[in-house]
């Protein structure tokens, strides 16, 4: 494997698994069996039947929890000690292809993990932004975008590497610019969460009912904080 198609291999790998694992494992194990693409040894066993039908039963079950507000910022949560983990074991036996011996292997471990890292925060935190908006279909609209992005994205790492490496140069700007955004509103929720179940002890309403619908109202107002009143990226 030449040398900008292994690096394109190892890097689309781990970005991938940091968004969605199984539909990376789905794509590399079919291209793989189909003799589109030669894996290097360590990634062939993604070609095995039994390894391809168990990353579609999760692939199936991640396709509609992915797509349910709130359910989805819990499977990211869970998923985050899977994406990351796996990422950097696929990237690091990507590696194999560059036939530099143990220590290429090594650098591929790190640098993808922080790589999967990297595109898997900025997916749970773009879905806490999504979640918090009061558009309905945003979140299918962006659990879609995402799946298109990774089945089109290793199939430009595998066909066209040069053209892929591009594309997560321009990713990694937009993680860049996106980092205040996602940040703040990781804190509204933060903010939102603990009004939720501190609640307002000094003014507790009559009744339970009006209890929990204060706190409610509490908590919609945290999150569908006015954006205008954040500071603009830059300013």
């Amino acid at each position: 494997m030449e040398t900008v198609e292994a690096i394109a291999l190892m890097m689309g790998a781990a970005w991938a698994s940091g968004i969605n694992l199984y539909a990376t494992i789905l794509v590399l194990g079919w291209m793989g069996s189909t003799g589109q693409v030669d894996l290097p040894p360590a990634l062939q066993v993604l070609t095995d039947p039994s390894v391809m039908f168990a990353a579609g039963l999760m692939y199936f079950v991640e396709f509609f929890a992915d797509k349910t507000p709130g359910v989805d910022t819990g499977w990211d949560a869970i998923h985050t000690f899977i994406r990351i983990p796996a990422g950097a074991i696929l990237a690091a036996g990507a590696a194999e292809g560059l036939q530099i011996g143990q220590s290429a292997e090594l650098v591929a471990l790190i640098l993808g993990g922080s790589l999967a890292a990297t595109s898997h925060a900025t997916k749970a935190g773009t879905r806490v932004l999504i979640n918090t908006s009061p558009e309905p279909f945003s979140n299918w609209t962006a659990s879609i975008t995402e799946d298109v992005a990774v089945i089109g994205g290793m199939w430009a790492a595998l066909n066209y590497p040069w053209a892929f490496l591009i594309g997560l140069a321009i990713f990694l700007g937009l993680v860049i610019w996106l980092l205040p955004k996602i940040w703040r509103a990781l804190k509204r929720i933060v903010r939102a969460v603990g009004r939720w179940f501190g609640g307002n002890k000094e003014q507790q309403p009559a009744g339970q009912h009006a209890g929990f619908e204060q706190r409610r109202r509490d908590v919609l107002k945290e999150l569908y904080h006015d954006a205008s009143s954040d500071p603009k990226p830059g300013a």
